[in-house]
């Protein structure tokens, strides 16, 4: 699994790197000093990992994976714990302090997928096993696509609904779409794009048109439902073999 050191402190980072030296299963491919240098050698070594800190020069870590449309797996190395609840709020892996202790780096290490599992490189098509980062407002979530129901374009936002949660961010939902699975998440109309694995029922609509009940019951007991425009609807079918 390919990592990326990131901390302002160079011994830090030595002493990082040299317990990892340990690990066989964890190869550093590069260090970066501030979120800038990191958000480039992000693009340029497609990490799986990042050992994160989050106060740094400049932007913070937090920042940094906001600016990112497809974040690896973090684990943040601070010397701080202010931060701890607001890095499990993004489904960080775990929460490291420094001084580093082996044992518990160990665990965090063993919080990782297994080869074969969703931990392999990032490709440009997102898999349902990656993750997105989200932030809306002071809210922060770390999501994996499978979990994602449906995305709902809202002008230059898109609203995207998983679990109880939907919050809104900057993003267009024709650029969302490039980076999907098409046969896992489809363009159900122009305003919305649906995760086909949690399709329920689907039944016959206006103007040759269908609807689509979702396993998801909001809060008035009924369930989502996303129409499929008549435009869609036949390659819909083909889709689902109907």
């Amino acid at each position: 699994m390919k990592a990326l050191i990131i901390d302002d402190e160079r011994l830090a980072r030595k002493e990082l790197a040299s317990l990892l030296e340990k690990h066989d299963g964890i190869e550093i491919v590069g260090e970066a000093a501030n979120a800038d240098e990191a958000e480039a050698l992000i693009a340029e070594k497609k990490p799986d990992l990042l050992f994160l800190d989050i106060n740094m020069p400049g932007r913070t870590g937090f920042q940094l994976l906001e600016s990112l449309d497809h974040a690896p797996h973090v684990i943040f190395v601070t010397a701080y714990d202010e931060h701890a609840l607001e890095a499990f709020k993004v489904n960080a892996l775990d929460y490291l302090m420094k001084p580093i202790d082996p044992e518990r780096l160990e665990a965090a290490i063993n919080k990782l997928p297994r080869k074969g599992e969703e931990g392999a490189p990032q490709r440009e098509v997102l898999k349902e096993t990656d993750q997105i980062f989200l932030k809306d407002g002071e809210k922060c979530w770390f999501v994996t696509l499978k979990d994602v129901r449906y995305f709902e374009s809202e002008g230059n936002y898109v609203r995207v609904r998983f679990a109880d949660q939907k919050p809104l961010v900057l993003r267009s939902l024709n650029k969302l779409e490039e980076k999907l699975d098409p046969l896992v998440y489809f363009r159900a109309n122009r305003k919305h794009i649906i995760n086909l694995r949690w399709v329920d029922r689907i039944e016959p609509w206006f103007s040759g048109g269908l609807m689509v009940k979702l396993k998801h019951v909001g809060k008035d007991g009924e369930p989502e439902t996303v129409e499929v425009s008549r435009r869609q609807a036949a390659r819909f079918k083909d889709l689902l073999s109907l």
